[in-house]
Order: C-alpha cells, then structure tokens, then sequence
C-alpha cells in the first residue's frame, strides 16, 4: 500500500489522500515524496481535473518527515553526505514548489489549478509545510489538533520551505515565534496568527468548494506577485533592519550560541529576504544541509525525538499483560502528592488521597483546584473539565479507603522509618495483587522493600518537582522488584503523559548521582577562589539552564547539607566531598537557605526575585587574582556529570544509554544542544574524552578519573552509541 492515493471524482475535484500504512501518523519519506509528485503531475495534466485536495486518511494530517529519510539521503551519497542530503532537500523543494506553482504560465500566471489542504487535526513540520505550499488551507476546528513547526524543538529548523514561507507571508516578527519557539497552536488561534486560512466543520468539502470557485488570482502566492514587499520589512527596510538586528541579539542570548539550528535559522531568514522566492528556497536548503550534518542536531534528534518517543512507547517494558492503572492511591498530600494526584486525576486516574488528616488530605486536593483555576484564566481549561479531574480525586485520613487500588505511590517524608511504617499499614489493606511504589530521590529501594511483604512487588518511582511541569520520571529496580512491578511503573508513567527510565538500584540512582557532583563542582570552584559569576556565565554558555549556584539555591541549601551528612555517614572515609561541606555548612549557619529563604549564594529582594550573586560571598571566599580559562570551567562542570552517567553506565544501574542520554536532558537540563552525557562524550569523540580525563584528574583530583569503560573505547576508537546503541538509533 502506497502511502498517497488519489480519487479523480466526477466533480472535477482530484482529492489526493495521505494515509501510511500501520502509523497512528503520517510521516513524510523520500518515496512517499517522490509519488505524491507523480500524482501531482497526473492531476495537472489531466484536462478533467479543475484542481486538486490533498488531505489525510488519518484523524490528523501529519506529524513530520520520516527521521529515516534523512539517513537516507546520506547514504545515497556515499562518501558525500552533504551532497546527497542537500539534494533530497531541494527534490522536496521541487515538490512543493510544483504544487504551489500548480502548472500556471510563468509569463501570465493564469492557467494553473487550485491547489487546497484539507487538514483532519494535528499538522506539524513538513505536515503544515506542505499545505503551506498550497493555495489555502482548511483545518478542522477540533481544539486538541496541533499546528506547527516545532521542529527547533529537536535540534533543525524547517527546512521544507517553511521557514522561507512564513517568514514572507506573514514577516520575520511574526513568524518568530513559530520558527524559533516551535510555538503550537490550536486551529482557531493558527487561523487568527495565519497560519491557515479557514477552520471549518468539514474541510474536505470546504476545500472543494473552493477549488471549483477559485480564480487565477487567487492562487498566485503574494511572493510571486510583482512588487512583493516582504511584511514588517525586509532587512534593508529601515523597519526590517531593527528586526534583523533584535533577533540576532534575541537568539544568541537565548541560545549562548551553543544550538547551531537557531543561528542556521536566522541566517537562511535574512539571506533569503534578500534573494527571489527561489533563490531563497535553495539558500534554505543550504542552511539546513549545514546544520543537518552538525553532531549536536544528529545528538538532538536522536534523543528528543527517536530515543524519547522508543521510551514512552515502552522500549524497555517487561513482556508480561497489560498493567494499566485504575485506581492509584497517593500517600502523603504534600507538594509531591499533590502533584501525583493532579497528573494521576488529569489521565482520568481515580485518585485516593490519603494524609494524617483530612484536612491536609483537603488542602492537597485544593492544589489540584488551584492549578485548573489558572488553566481556566489561561483559557487552557474550562468548569466542567476542572469538576470533571476533582471528581476522580478523593481525599481521606482512612487507610481503609485504599482498599481496591491496584497502585500505591507513596510519597510522605524522606525518612526510612517514616516510609516503612506506611508500608505495613498499607499493605495490611491493599489487595494481594496491588503495587507499592515509593516515590524518592534518594534512599535505596532495596532498603525499603524490606518493610515489604510483597517486595517483588515493591518499586521505586522517582518523580522530579513539580511534578505537574517536570517531564521526566526515574523508575527503580530494587534487587527484589519482579517484572510486573517494573511494567506497572512504565503503564502508570505513559498513561500521565510522562517520560519514563528503568534504572537499578544504587546510591542516589542515576539523576542525582549525575546533578550532584555538577552542584558540588560550582561550590568546589568558589572555595577555590573562581569568581562565581565566571562559574555560573560558564555553565549556561555550555547549555545548562542553570548555572550550579542557582540550582543549589533552588533546590535548596539546607537539602543539600542534609544530603551532604547522610552521605558522608555512609561513607566514611571514602566520602570526597568536603570542601565543598565546609562552604554548604558555611551558608546554612549564615541562614542563607536559597530561594525559599529568600537567601542563597544569590540575593534576593522581598519579593523573592533574584538580585545577582550575593556580594558577602566574596568576603569569605576572595576571588583569586588569576582565574583558570573559560574552557576549563566548562570541562569541569560537563565531565563530572558525564563520568557519572558512564559509571552508571558500567555499574550496571543505568540499562540503556538512551535512557541515560534523556534522563539527563528532561530530568536536570544537561545541555540539550549535545543529546546528553554519552551522546556529547560521542561528539568530542572518546581518545579526546579520556585525555581530557587524565589532565583533569592530575590538576583536580580523582573524581575526573577516566572510567574504565570510557579508557577501552578510546584505546578501540569506538562510540557509545557504535557499540551500545540500537541500530535505528544510531543511523539517525
């Protein structure tokens, strides 16, 4: 089965329809491509067809190019990748062009067909560039369809001609925030941005009523038209020059100029506003050529888009039957429970909200109410959705109101002796078939399910604060922990929408044995004498969204002393890490907190707002006169979080290298720009990797050491991802 097929109905109207086969959506390949052109041509040649409607089989239009397509055109090329990839670009330009150009007379521009898209739902990437090329767009007014170009999002830009496009019909200003943002939006509000034309009950028929209506006219792009003057300005418009120069500033300084797809962008937008329509097209491709052959897009797709989306669809799920959970029971209506049951609630979960007391119970479920409330003014909720998630949400004081859950996620105070008594309260009322899911960052699971009577049943669940934002949920193996455990955690996770990870048990799991040494190397350096705003500048120019100091005053300093003390009872003369004791000790006797305090290693003013990096700092760790090189700084910061995931890695507590690549991006933010961890070790390749280690470890000290995985692969000239990646992964 083709994925495009076309009906020539009695009309007049040949309506093409897109629709692959054994995919909830419709992506683009390079053959698809190549038959939708066919047909194309069949159409315009036939003297019976007045024009053409091209919509989709499916509930939606389409979700964007096939990432396979892209490996493709590389190897078609052989040992010029590049070429071969800008050459299938430009075979899509052609495509498209064709469309928009609809066999009119290039002299007259008269004698062409209407060309119309009839959207279903949801169009992203090539999915709304391709109508976009089309002579007007119909989409269905279906609130949850999403339309956009969100492909900035995975490290690329549009480069099927609509960032050329937008940019012309609606000019650079307005385009931004789809191009640059990959802003979404929902039928009615693209219609009143422009990104189509009409929303309408039924597009199909909309659209062929059009085409049989439409005149020459109508179907001559403005930027085809003579005396074209691009919106808002083009660059050498004394309008267009201040928007040109603002959004050079506005992406470097949002960017720090480590993601090449935005700067790409910007570059193919101007020279492309100063060049003919086609012109442009070609300078497009060239653009997004360059930044295809870039690592960090390659890095970007392959774990925002092909590694997340295998983990969410349930790559690493035991095989045993369904686990789809009906009733949850949260313990604990603190912000963590809170947040539990509002993301529980919201997948239309009934939700058990149990406390000491109903009140507490009460005012944890009223966080719930609270969060719709704001949705409503954001016009993102409406009353009866709000009454419809409270109703599912039933708070209690009453272990017995827990009878019938088939999952507990138990979420009270990071006490073992706490977690343990709730346990076997827990347990003495749940049903024989029901999970027990301790929600923690930091005390071992084996430990825990000791307190169990059921300890194959018996998981951890790490979800990361608030819940309601954060992506990314930590899943964890104790030695114990049976299959359909770890299958029941995955089927909870997916059904609210989340990201999961499997990782086995050890000290601090896999997020916080990697964030913590990041936080503790920022620390190190101001008791080294580095000036804090060297360390803080240096880690957000590498890609972190928050410098160490800023992070650590917003977890919280008073945590990480905490964290600091149990660590080092546990680890006694083995424990590394105090120097950095003696400045987090330091700041919690001077009551400097962090946010909550309204004091940290940053100021603050009575409303809570940061200030800058607080001036008593220096008084007592003096910046020294000589300050190392920016480089170094930012080595230091990568590699300790890096060395963390590869330790992991060969501990066996991390199983799969995509799991450690997202979990590091969606669960603390390492720099996305490189895919993560391993896949930036992959970058710098790993014979450069190791150096690195050992010059790091002769200046700074052990905790730099090459691991011992990472030395063989360099000593092999081998990639992570060469020897430990799935294949489909890695082509990309």
């Amino acid at each position: 089965m083709t994925d495009f097929t076309m009906d020539k109905g009695a009309e007049g109207v040949a309506v093409i329809t897109w629709d692959c086969a054994g995919k909830s959506m419709n992506v683009l390949s390079m053959e698809a491509g190549e038959h939708l052109e066919g047909l194309i041509d069949d159409a315009l040649a036939d003297e019976a067809v007045k024009g053409i409607v091209i919509t989709s089989g499916k509930d939606s239009f389409a979700a964007g190019m096939d990432l396979n397509a892209i490996a493709a055109m590389k190897d078609a090329a052989g040992e010029n990748p590049a070429q071969g990839l800008f050459d299938g670009v430009m075979g899509l330009h052609r495509v498209l062009r064709k469309i928009e150009l609809a066999g009119m007379d290039p002299k007259t521009q008269k004698g062409g067909k209407p060309i119309a898209a009839a959207l279903p739902g949801t169009a992203l990437g090539i999915g709304l560039e391709l109508p976009l090329a089309c002579h007007r767009i119909f989409v269905t007014p279906d609130p949850k369809a999403k339309i956009g170009l969100p492909e900035i999002m995975v490290g690329i830009f549009p480069g099927g001609g609509g960032t050329t496009r937008l940019v012309r019909k609606m000019g650079a200003m307005a385009a931004s925030p789809f191009l640059l943002e990959g802003k979404l939006s929902d039928p009615i509000k693209a219609q009143k941005a422009g990104l189509v034309d009409e929303v309408v009950a039924d597009p199909v028929a909309a659209a062929k009523e059009w085409v049989l209506n439409a005149k020459d006219a109508d179907i001559v792009k403005p930027w085809d038209q003579k005396g074209y003057k691009m919106p808002g300005g083009a660059p050498y418009h004394p309008a267009g020059f201040m928007t040109f120069v603002g959004a050079s500033a506005m992406v470097h300084g949002k960017t720090q100029g480590v993601y090449p797809a935005a700067k790409a962008l910007l570059s193919a937008v101007y020279e492309g506003a100063l060049v003919p329509f086609d012109i442009a097209l070609k300078i497009e491709a060239r653009w997004f050529t360059n930044v295809l052959m870039n690592p960090s897009s390659g890095a970007m797709i392959r774990s925002l888009f092909i590694n997340k989306g295998a983990l969410e669809k349930g790559a690493n799920r035991p095989d045993v039957a369904d686990e789809t959970v009906r009733r949850v029971g949260v313990l604990g209506a603190g912000m963590m429970g809170a947040g539990i049951s509002l993301v529980a609630a919201q997948a239309g979960i009934e939700v058990v909200l149990l406390d000491q007391s109903v009140e507490n119970a009460e005012k944890g479920k009223a966080y719930t109410a609270s969060y719709m409330d704001k949705g409503i003014q954001k016009k993102k909720a409406t009353e009866e959705k709000k009454e419809r998630v409270l109703s599912l949400i039933t708070p209690t004081a009453d272990v017995d109101d827990l009878k019938g859950c088939d999952l507990i996620v138990e979420a009270v105070f990071e006490d073992p002796k706490v977690k343990a008594e709730m346990t076997q309260k827990v347990e003495a009322v749940i049903g024989e078939e029901a999970i027990f899911a301790t929600n923690t960052s930091t005390l071992p699971i084996t430990d825990l399910a000791k307190a169990s009577k059921r300890p194959e049943q018996f998981i951890g669940i790490h979800f990361f604060s608030p819940v309601e934002k954060m992506n990314l949920v930590e899943i964890i193996k104790g030695k114990e922990t049976g299959e359909r455990a770890v299958a029941k955690a995955l089927d909870f996770v997916r059904q609210i929408r989340k990201t999961p990870i499997v990782v086995n048990d050890a000290r601090f799991f896999y997020a916080n044995r990697c964030i913590i040494p990041y936080i503790n190397e920022g620390i190190r350096m101001v008791a080294e004498g580095v000036n804090p705003v060297l360390i803080e500048n240096a880690a957000k120019q590498v890609g972190m969204p928050l410098g160490p100091l800023q992070l650590v005053d917003e977890t919280s300093i008073d945590l990480g002393a905490k964290i600091a003390r149990a660590t080092r009872a546990a680890m006694g003369d083995a424990y590394p890490d105090s120097a950095v004791d003696e400045v987090i000790f330091w700041m919690e006797d001077e009551g400097r907190l962090g946010r909550k305090s309204n004091a940290g290693f940053y100021a603050y003013d009575e409303k809570g707002k940061r200030q800058g990096l607080w001036e008593g700092l220096s008084a007592k760790y003096p910046v020294a006169d000589e300050q190392p090189d920016l480089i170094e700084v930012q080595h230091r910061l990568l590699f300790v979080q890096a060395l963390e995931a590869v330790r992991a890695l060969e501990e066996n507590v991390l199983l799969d290298i995509r799991e450690g690549d997202v979990g590091a991006i969606l669960g603390w933010g390492f720099a996305p720009w490189s895919g993560g961890p391993l896949s930036w070790l992959d970058i710098i390749g790993a014979p450069y990797a190791a150096e690195r280690c050992d010059a790091l470890t002769d200046k700074h000290g052990a905790r730099f050491t090459c691991p011992d995985l990472l030395r063989e692969l360099a000593e092999k000239n081998q990639s992570f991802y060469g020897r430990f990646g799935p294949a489909e992964a890695d082509a990309a």
